[in-house]
C-alpha cells in the first residue's frame, strides 16, 4: 500500500514546499521511501533546455527515487501567473488523467509515500471548467493544510477546512508555518486555531529566514501520520 497525501495552503507563499519537504524528510528518516510530486507549476525558468519549477527540483532532491524531472513535474509553464491562464498561454490543456499517470509514475517506482504539493491555495483553477481539487477529489487524496500564519489566516484556515471536508475528502492534519518573523499576537491567533481544528497538528515551523532548511523534518510530528496511515 502506498499512502499517498496532497499538500495545499490557506494561499500561495505559505510554505508548502518548506512543509512537503520537511514530511518527506521526516518519512525518509524512518527508513521509509519517500516520493514529492508537484502535478502543476508556474514560474518555471529553462534549465538545460526544459522549464522547471524551484520547488519541484526541491521535491525532486528529496525523493527516493532516482525519476527523470518531468515524473515528478508534468506540467511547468514559464510565467509566474495563475496556471489556467499560463496554460491557455502556451496552447496546453492541463489533463486530469495526465496528472494521475505521473502519480502512477511514483507508486510504479516503489515508493511507500508520496507527498503531492499543490499550487496556490485549495480551490485552484486548471482549466476553465475545473479545479486541482477536482482530480484530488478523482484521487480521493487525504490532504495536508498549512497555515501561513498572518493576518487573515484564520479565516482562511477554516474556510479552506470547509471546502476540503465539504468536498468529501480527509484532513490528515495540518501544519503552522511562522511565515513572517514579528506577526503582531502571532501566539494568539496559533491558540484560535488549536481550538478550532479538530484535525491532528503536525508541526509548527518557526521563522527560518537565514537559517538551513535541511534539518527542517525536526519541527514536523511523523508519528501522528504514521499512527493513522500504516
Amino acid at each position: 500500500m502506498v499512502n499517498t497525501f496532497f499538500v495545499t495552503g490557506t494561499d500561495t507563499d505559505v510554505g508548502k514546499t518548506l512543509v512537503t519537504e520537511a514530511l518527506m524528510q521526516a518519512v525518509r528518516d524512518s527508513g521509509l521511501y519517500v516520493a514529492g510530486y508537484k502535478p502543476v507549476a508556474s514560474g518555471c525558468e529553462m534549465i538545460n533546455g526544459q522549464l522547471k519549477n524551484s520547488d519541484a527540483l526541491i521535491l525532486q532532491e528529496a525523493s527516493s527515487n532516482d525519476l527523470d524531472y518531468q515524473d515528478h513535474n508534468p506540467y511547468a509553464f514559464a510565467p509566474a501567473i495563475a496556471p489556467h491562464i499560463a496554460a491557455a498561454q502556451a496552447g496546453v490543456t492541463i489533463s486530469l488523467d495526465k496528472l494521475s499517470e505521473g502519480l502512477v509514475a511514483q507508486k510504479d517506482n516503489e515508493a511507500e509515500w508520496i507527498f503531492v504539493e499543490g499550487a496556490g491555495g485549495w480551490r485552484l483553477p486548471i482549466s476553465e471548467h475545473e479545479y486541482l481539487s477536482d482530480w484530488v477529489k478523482k484521487e480521493q487524496l487525504p490532504v495536508i493544510l498549512v497555515v501561513g500564519m498572518r493576518l487573515g489566516c484564520i479565516n482562511h484556515a477554516l474556510l479552506t477546512l470547509e471546502a476540503i471536508e465539504r468536498d468529501g475528502l480527509t484532513v490528515a492534519g495540518w501544519v503552522i508555518n511562522q511565515v513572517y518573523p514579528n506577526m503582531s499576537h502571532y501566539q494568539e491567533n496559533v491558540n484560535t486555531l488549536k481550538q478550532r481544528i479538530s484535525a491532528p497538528l503536525l508541526g509548527e515551523i518557526p521563522w527560518l529566514e537565514g537559517k538551513p532548511t535541511d534539518s527542517v523534518d525536526q519541527y514536523i510530528d511523523i508519528d501522528l501520520l504514521f499512527k493513522d496511515y500504516c
